[in-house]
């Protein structure tokens, strides 16, 4: 088992029919550690390159979910999990990473020589789109989305 994750990574691929032609549609859960980052980083990569995206894309995803991720660990209460969930379809690669914590996460615009706080700005600039959802019992989802070809 991997270090941090909470439960089995479950495989939720769907038929080619279902949902605008979805190539894969997968979930990880993680502890709120700081390695979450790292492997939530490393596990969305091979998600995406399994689907057959890699280049400049895969790493743009990969550095995305790192820092929503990384917000998430941060901000979020130190019990609870993180959930990574990322869907790869033929117009877009949408990752969405939900947690316990409170609040709504802004984009912010630190001087440059703040140590941190650039996490959804770098989302911000290299994601076509991306929002906040509060979950229903508590929580929220921070997504994005990414075309699979930049």
């Amino acid at each position: 088992m991997h270090p941090g994750l909470v439960g089995e990574v479950r495989d939720l691929r769907s038929a080619a029919s279902a949902r605008r032609a979805l190539l894969v549609e997968d979930a990880l859960v993680l502890r709120p550690e700081r390695s979450a980052p790292r492997a939530a980083r490393h596990w969305v990569m091979q998600v995406v390159a399994g689907a057959g995206v890699g280049g400049a894309v895969n790493q743009v995803v990969e550095l995305l979910a790192g820092e929503v991720v990384a917000n998430a660990v941060v901000h979020g209460p130190e019990s609870g999990q993180v959930r990574v969930e990322v869907a790869v379809e033929p117009d877009r690669i949408r990752v969405a990473v939900s947690d316990d914590g409170g609040g709504i996460p802004v984009a912010g615009h630190p001087e440059p020589s703040a140590p941190s706080g650039r996490g959804l700005a770098l989302v911000e600039a290299l994601a076509e789109t991306w929002g906040t959802v509060p979950r229903e019992g508590g929580g929220k989802t921070v997504w994005f989305e990414v075309h699979p070809e930049g």
